[in-house]
């Protein structure tokens, strides 16, 4: 005989509601009903308005800035714990403040880590997250995490559009990796971005580690903030005589004068996901949906199931 499993209950974070509810409708669920209240100086406080006692509650929400999504997704999980529910699942499509994951200079925090324990201290038991902006930051939790990654969305819609003579491009050193995963999958080559920065944001020189001349080129990255690295890389290959250049990013925080940089260049379109929602549309961002990816994986982990086959790199 199959075991049975207590029904899952499914809340969402102000910022993520849009996500929240094609994930639940994916799943075949509804969102469970909280309330937000807000004091006239912005301090706010959500409350559950249905019991969740014994239940697994899977919270939904990025906790990109600013720190108010954070503080919602901390007060939401303290909530959880202390009305008993039996498992807490914090689902961040985007985990935020992970750029800072080391100490790249003296006297800076490492802010990753501090939102890892504010996380596990406030009540979440398990993680599932997307793209993280590096890996090692899972060892940053003594609580399970799903790291799942966007590839499994991205990979079909790349092969979809039938690009011939393919080039998959990272926008810096540190995306390699996740170039080179994508490029063994499509069989093609990869070129890496070489720039300099003279301080955060802000590149003084980019150079080319590779031929891209004839070719279609898909620069890959897990998040595009003000998008200054992506539109300068794109330029840089199609000076260099590529067929087209198109990107691929994660998390669209597109901030500052993003937008309009997309809109100048010569980035052909910039694919991301919905894990954190645009500021605005434009003609050349396609969004397509981490709703199915999550909902599956939430399935499996309520029913105790390998959520491996969800792992393409």
């Amino acid at each position: 005989m199959l075991p049975t499993y207590p029904e899952a209950k499914f809340f969402a974070c102000t910022q993520s509601r849009a996500l929240a509810e094609n994930i639940v409708e994916t799943y075949g669920a509804k969102l469970g009903n909280i309330i937000t209240s807000t004091y006239s100086d912005g301090e706010f406080q959500p409350s559950f308005e249905e019991s969740i006692r014994g239940a697994r509650v899977f919270i939904i929400g990025s906790t990109h800035p600013n720190s108010d999504h954070l503080m919602e997704m901390l007060l939401m999980l303290d909530a959880a714990k202390r009305a008993s529910a039996r498992h807490i699942t914090a689902v961040l499509p985007y985990y935020g403040w992970a750029r800072q994951d080391r100490k790249d200079k003296p006297r800076v925090p490492i802010a990753a880590k501090l939102i890892a324990k504010m996380l596990e201290t406030a009540g979440a038991t398990r993680i599932i997250t997307m793209d993280l902006h590096a890996d090692q930051i899972q060892g940053f939790f003594e609580k399970p995490v799903d790291h799942l990654f966007a590839s499994t969305i991205f990979l079909p819609h790349l092969q979809s559009l039938n690009l011939d003579n393919l080039m998959i491009a990272s926008p810096d050193m540190g995306g390699s990796k996740r170039a080179y995963a994508y490029a063994k999958a499509l069989s093609s080559d990869v070129v890496i971005c070489y720039k300099q920065r003279a301080k955060a944001n802000v590149i003084s020189h980019m150079e080319l580690i590779g031929e891209v001349t004839g070719k279609n080129v898909v620069l890959v990255d897990d998040m595009v903030d003000t998008a200054g690295t992506l539109t300068k890389a794109a330029d840089l290959m199609m000076e260099r005589g590529a067929k087209s250049v198109r990107a691929i990013c994660t998390h669209p925080l597109l901030s500052g004068g993003a937008y309009e940089r997309i809109e100048k260049s010569k980035l052909q379109e910039l694919i991301v996901t919905d894990s954190i929602p645009l500021k605005q549309q434009s003609p050349k961002v396609k969004v397509v949906s981490c709703a199915q990816l999550f909902a599956d994986v939430m399935k499996r982990v309520h029913s105790n199931e390998s959520i491996s086959s969800k792992f393409i790199m």
